[in-house]
């Protein structure tokens, strides 16, 4: 290549050497930190390295197109003029401190979630204001901001003393020859967003190993470009008719009970005397059952729960269906499989579904979303008010009933508190009441009240976890002293687990969660050990309450003698049914995999993959083709009944 033309390309070369060389630091440094759960070998670390830097590359070329094509244009005379100066050193900087910045928030990200930029991630992006508050409130900013500087400021005198921006600015190549390499450069990324995939990443079975073969930048582009995933595209399919024969099968074994050809739609007939009993539903932020020692995990961190455990009806074997509130909202509210891509609580078509929500409003209910943050994250507010709830969030709170709070919300003291006031105010309205109640304290920065707890505020996330126990302790301590309380049923609930990474693709003890219905003038205290999942929570307190009525829900009465034990569960691509202890999983590129649980345990599990079993497969497809399908035809709504 001419050397003039070589010139103005090794500037665009400068920046791929910039992001590839800090990269495979940030790799690297990823690699030491979970040294422990990979699989080392010499074959696997170059897989690492290798898929990672390809990765790398393709994410690069993405982001040097503007500046491909300002290189293009900017006519020869003006390029070493004083402004193309300033901007080329000025952007040449911002360039450098992006790369350090992006490697620093992929080390939190990974701390935090052991996994590259995802979904959430993206979702990080568009809720900025918690976002920056929470990044504020748990890191020391200043120091690191100052440390990243001053790399960035070392990296970029380096590049300086070279005399490689020097050399780029006194180019004199015409646009003719300028046109050659920048095609080269262009037909990067379009190739690449044309016949790449982050499948490409999956050549182990540790996940771990396949999380750190990713690029943190690659993998932030595709978590924008596949926000949601059709599953008819992306996914095995069956007839249509197939699945809705299956569907029926695994929701319900009578099939009489069914009252549409084409939907889901089925009477549950319950002979017994029907209740008015109130439902608290506490859902606890990340509570993952290993928090919990009633259910052989840690000891000393949840002394209420475990104590609510032995007086309540306990479930012991039950499982969330996501990895983000979102997911827990829905599969508890709607009764809903796990929809690859976003969740309906983030979807622009979930007005007027088939909610718990309406099934108790229209029963005289008054029906409360009581949440300690402000409820436009995750549109939390715009899910619930238009699907049967009233809304109390962050904003409705006043001076006296905010005493503590991080930039997700109130202290769960507070919450509850205020969860106290607006029951007493349904009970003086002579109302049964349903408060579906969203905690906030176990989330970063772990921040609570002082003098609560003998672990001290800010200090991790067991501490956040202890405290909001404390916190629950109180509440039931306050609600035993109302009039409403004997006629009351608390449920206890996770939203999903602390964690949900591990070495498999949906690994089980990441879903499993407690379940605790508290209720000592209503339920006998009992372990239901049956599997079970988030999506049967409604239909096993309707049970409770003896009701009558027309569901569409996907979940079933837990305490149902006909009851089929499975869980569905999934990540925002790989779909889950978990059932008689095997794992079958689905995955796009309309792939599916079928595992035996060898060993589960509240901190490991460990499968090893058997040949298909079709009835499985069979039954998975069903339950998300099906769900996909109904949602799509609008078969999922609300009909006064």
């Amino acid at each position: 290549m001419h050397k003039s033309i070589q010139k103005r390309c090794n500037y665009i070369t400068l920046v791929f050497w910039l992001f590839l060389g800090i990269f495979a630091i940030t790799r690297t440094v990823l690699l030491i930190r979970s040294i422990d759960v990979l699989d080392i070998s010499l074959i696997e670390i170059l897989k690492i390295y290798l898929i990672g830097a390809f990765y790398d590359f393709v994410s690069v070329s993405y982001l040097v197109v503007p500046f491909v094509l300002y290189l293009i244009f900017l006519p020869k005379s003006f390029l070493n003029y004083a402004l193309n100066r300033y901007i080329t050193y000025t952007f040449t900087f911002l360039i450098i401190f992006g790369a350090v910045f992006l490697a620093f928030s992929e080390w939190f990200f990974w701390d935090e979630f052991n996994v590259r930029f995802n979904f959430i991630a993206v979702d990080y992006l568009v809720y900025t204001n918690e976002v920056i508050g929470n990044i504020r409130e748990s890191y020391p900013m200043g120091v690191l901001i100052t440390i990243i500087s001053l790399i960035s400021i070392f990296i970029f005198y380096i590049i300086y003393k070279t005399q490689y921006i020097e050399n780029f600015l006194q180019n004199q190549s015409s646009l003719k020859d300028r046109l050659k390499p920048a095609l080269i450069y262009l037909m990067v990324p379009v190739i690449s967003f044309a016949g790449v995939t982050q499948e490409f990443t999956k050549t182990s079975t540790n996940q771990y190993n396949n999380e750190l073969s990713k690029s943190g930048l690659y993998s932030l582009f595709a978590a924008f470009r596949n926000n949601t995933l059709d599953y008819d595209k992306f996914y095995i399919t069956d007839k249509e008719e197939s699945v809705m024969t299956n569907l029926k099968k695994a929701i319900d074994i009578n099939s009489s009970a069914f009252l549409n050809l084409n939907d889901v739609t089925r009477a549950i007939v319950n002979p017994k005397i029907e209740k008015d009993y109130n439902i608290v539903m506490i859902v606890v932020e990340s509570l993952s059952g290993k928090f919990l020692e009633s259910l052989g995990g840690e000891k000393g961190l949840t002394p209420n729960l475990d104590s609510l455990a032995q007086k309540s009806m306990f479930f012991t074997n039950f499982y969330a269906t996501g990895t983000r509130t979102v997911r827990g909202m829905e599969a508890i509210t709607l009764s809903l499989p796990p929809t690859p891509g976003r969740s309906i609580v983030k979807r622009p078509d979930n007005h007027n579904m088939y909610s718990s929500g309406f099934i108790l409003k229209n029963r005289g209910y008054e029906t409360k979303f009581i949440y300690g943050g402000h409820g436009y994250f995750d549109n939390m507010n715009e899910f619930f008010s238009t699907n049967g709830f009233s809304v109390v969030d962050r904003s409705d709170f006043s001076k006296e009933e905010d005493t503590f709070h991080t930039i997700w919300g109130v202290c769960d003291e507070d919450l509850l508190n205020r969860s106290l006031k607006e029951a007493d105010l349904s009970y003086r309205a002579h109302k049964p009441f349903m408060s579906f109640i969203m905690t906030t304290s176990n989330h970063r920065p772990y921040d609570y009240p002082d003098g609560r707890i003998d672990i001290p505020s800010h200090t991790g996330r067991d501490g956040a976890v202890k405290y909001t126990d404390y916190a629950i302790g109180e509440f039931i301590k306050k609600a035993k002293e109302k009039p409403w309380f004997k006629n009351t049923m608390f449920v206890i609930v996770a939203d999903h687990c602390a964690s949900s990474a591990g070495k498999t693709e949906i690994p089980l003890d990441k879903y499993h969660i407690p379940m605790i219905v508290y209720a000592p003038e209503i339920l006998k205290p009992q372990v239901i050990d049956k599997v079970s999942s988030q999506i049967d929570i409604m239909p096993t307190l309707f049970g409770m309450l003896n009701w009558s009525y027309k569901s569409k829900f996907y979940g079933n009465d837990i305490l149902s003698s006909s009851f089929k034990e499975r869980a569905l569960m999934g990540t925002y691509q790989k779909l889950g049914l978990y059932k008689e202890n095997k794992l079958v999983v689905l995955s796009p590129t309309k792939k599916i995999k079928n595992y035996e649980v060898v060993e589960q345990g509240i901190y490991d599990t460990k499968y090893k993959e058997i040949n298909i079993e079709k009835y499985l497969e069979s039954e998975a497809i069903s339950y998300y083709q099906g769900a996909s399908t109904l949602h799509k035809k609008g078969l999922d709504r609300y009909e006064s009944q």
